[in-house]
């Protein structure tokens, strides 16, 4: 026979399995090393794999500024050829044809350097600084970005943590009320619809505790993936002491704080830095109109050898080249060249020239492209100067948002707390009349219920108020500390 397990069993096997995996993470937690909040920050900033990837990107940026300098010195360049020639060929070391087969080499050394491009070259070697302090102002900004995340995964961790210890308190009053109510059923005081509700109050308990339990998981696996650590990892976190922040609202100026934010936040040393890299985008684009001008030397010789030398001019006999009116014979002497093929190293040196060179060009029409990239470049300097500017308003927003949040949690936070004092007292008074039986358990489950209620508040507005003060240092550029 199929048993059905009843709902209410299984919200407590749920919670039962769940305090036992949850609950072993957090004991075992408080087993490993507690971790303040200044060791996650350095954690994620030595770990964390988005800090990694703008190092690299500083260091293209940072070869790319090498090589725009190297630009500046001249270019030395070495040639070499060897070929095979058959049939009517140019031969290169007499510059005479020559149908028989011969092979040839030819090589050089050559040197260019150019003495004017318009300052194109330097003003590309001051874009590419103004574009290296661009990339390493964007590794501050993403370490600044990832200081907030684990500032607010710290303070999530936190806040589950107390908000589990109040959600069983709450389980542990509604057990108790569950149990006076079944003991006053017995003695038939109560109802059945008496502990129904009761065992509803238990379940919605028991559902408090899980879902505490769950987001304290989640918190902690969240600041390990930011420290970029194994999100199996045990540890424990250290609570800050809130109360040094009461009375500190009027510390905080949202005009002063902006000020000093404008030179400090990164998001606006970007922007501004991006915004003088684009200004001189435009004076490189500018020095495509002028002309220029670039000198050259180089050094070349060759070899052939279907090339000879003449050693000696010998009378190799005589021939007849005609006769006197007489009729007697006209000779001549026939010679022959004693020769030799001209020898390798002899013809490197005697072939060996040189050249020296100026080279002047003049853009006169290249269908605009000159003006088009200018034009374009004018434009995103435009752009770069509406999103600096963008970037000054928001900054400016943010921050008098966030003085006003800070003051706002600041006077929630002392009410919260002269709330939670009111009730602890309340219910002091009502559990000692309880105990001498002058209140009924109504009235005092009723009074814990609202001093843990007090309590929850009172914990959301501490870490609230913490949240807020720190993000005006992280605006301020401070080191955040507790």
């Amino acid at each position: 026979m199929k048993r059905t397990i009843p709902s209410s069993t299984l919200s407590r096997l749920t919670l039962i399995f769940s305090l036992v995996f949850v609950t072993g993470f957090v004991q075992q937690a408080s087993a490993q090393e507690v971790i303040t909040i200044q060791q996650a920050i350095e954690e994620t900033l030595n770990n964390n794999l988005q800090i990694k990837q703008a190092r690299l990107s500083e260091s293209l940026t940072d070869e790319s500024l090498k090589q725009s300098k190297a630009s500046l010195f001249p270019t030395l360049n070495g040639n070499g050829s060897y070929n095979v020639n058959f049939g009517r060929s140019l031969d290169p070391s007499t510059q005479s044809f020559s149908s028989q087969q011969f092979s040839s080499f030819n090589g050089g050394v050559s040197t260019s350097i150019d003495l004017f491009q318009g300052f194109q070259k330097l003003n590309q070697i001051k874009q590419n600084k103004l574009l290296l302090d661009a990339d390493k102002t964007y590794t501050e900004k993403v370490k600044n970005d990832l200081v907030l995340q684990v500032i607010t995964s710290y303070m999530q961790i936190l806040y589950n943590k107390d908000f589990l210890v109040a959600a069983k308190q709450q389980l542990a009053v509604a057990q108790q009320q569950m149990k006076q109510q079944q003991e006053l059923l017995d003695v038939g005081n109560k109802t059945l619809a008496d502990i129904a509700e009761s065992k509803s109050l238990v379940a919605t308990a028991e559902l408090d505790v899980t879902t505490a339990l769950n987001a304290l998981t989640i918190s902690y696996i969240t600041l390990a993936q930011l420290m970029d650590i194994p999100s199996a990892t045990k540890y424990d976190v250290k609570p800050p002491d809130v109360s040094s922040l009461t009375g500190t609202a009027a510390v905080y100026n949202p005009e002063e704080v902006y000020e000093q934010a404008l030179s400090l936040f990164p998001d606006i040393k970007l922007a501004a830095i991006r915004t003088e890299a684009a200004k001189k985008a435009i004076d490189i684009a500018k020095g495509a109109y002028y002309p220029s001008i670039s000198l050259g030397a180089g050094l070349n010789t060759n070899y052939s050898s279907g090339r000879k030398t003449v050693l000696d001019v010998v009378q190799d006999g005589e021939r007849e080249i005609g006769y006197t009116a007489s009729g007697e014979k006209v000779l001549t002497a026939m010679f022959r060249e004693l020769s030799e093929t001209y020898r390798f190293n002899d013809q490197l040196r005697d072939n060996f020239g040189q050249y020296v060179g100026v080279s002047l060009q003049i853009p006169i029409f290249n269908g605009f492209r000159t003006r088009t990239t200018v034009r374009r470049s004018k434009i995103t300097l435009m752009q770069n100067q509406n999103e600096e500017q963008l970037a000054k308003n928001n900054l400016n927003k943010v921050i008098y948002q966030a003085v006003a949040d800070f003051r706002a949690a600041q006077s929630t936070f002392e009410s919260a707390t002269k709330t939670f004092n009111a009730r602890k007292e309340a219910f002091s008074v009502i559990e000692q009349r309880y105990n001498v039986g002058l209140v009924n358990s109504l009235d005092y489950s009723t009074s814990l219920t609202n001093k843990n209620k007090a309590e929850i508040d009172m914990i959301r507005a501490k870490y609230d108020l913490l949240f807020k003060a720190k993000v005006i240092d992280y605006y301020l550029g401070k080191q955040i500390i507790f």
